[in-house]
């Protein structure tokens, strides 16, 4: 087997490596094509677990990272889930194939048509693909047994906690931008319950009417 194919089980060991343990999302890892999600010029890093510039000052989250906040929803198949924050769509292409569908919402028009073609070159169709502020959700398509946001904000804004079904999860980087601890919630009947620290963690700012001003000097 030469280096390219076995590329995505080098990335599959990086995971486990970090404590990755459920076997549906190993899989997933090692079925879909990281290097189909990243720009040209960065896919020889497409299988290392390293985060990825994609422009207008965005990143990828690190494989690791992204692997062990899927895994903090404890998604069985069944589930309808929010991801705040599309980037090139490697994430949403994982939750896709772990879950019954996906809405996914990204602030950047450009890099949300890059993801849309990226999901449709895989063959992902239960992704629900929007243009708008991440920080408000999805409303219309609530509620929602699972919600990860792959951006830091000091606490959780109202509308993603509204938008959790009692008993369901959310993950997010909680603190200033640049310096977080990924918290596991479950959404209880009088709101959202810490359940557990996934890791600390850097990740830029969540932007938009119920995260940082988009102009205040965020993360670049």
């Amino acid at each position: 087997m030469n280096s390219v194919a076995r590329a995505p089980e080098d990335l599959v060991q990086a995971l486990t490596a970090a404590g990755i343990r459920d076997e549906r999302l190993l899989e997933a890892v090692r079925t879909t094509p990281r290097a189909a999600f990243v720009p040209a010029g960065q896919v020889a890093a497409a299988y290392r677990d390293v985060p990825i510039t994609i422009g207008q000052g965005q990143v990828t989250t690190q494989p690791s990272l992204s692997a062990m906040m899927i895994e903090g929803l404890e998604l069985d198949g069944s589930e309808h889930v929010l991801e705040v924050g599309t980037g090139l769509g490697f994430q949403t292409a994982l939750l896709a194939r772990l879950a019954a569908d996906v809405v996914s919402i990204e602030m950047r028009p450009d890099i949300a048509r890059r993801a849309h073609a990226n999901l449709a070159r895989q063959g992902v169709r239960n992704v629900e693909l929007r243009i708008g502020d991440g920080s408000g959700g999805v409303p219309d398509r609530a509620p929602y047994d699972a919600v990860l946001v792959s951006a830091a904000f000091p606490e959780v804004p109202a509308p993603l906690v509204a938008q959790v079904r009692p008993g369901g999860r959310l993950v997010q980087p909680i603190g200033p931008g640049g310096h977080e601890q990924v918290v596991c919630f479950e959404r209880t009947a009088s709101g959202l319950q810490r359940v557990r620290v996934l890791t600390a963690a850097y990740f830029v700012r969540l932007q938009g009417r119920y995260g940082f001003p988009p102009d205040d000097g965020a993360a670049r």
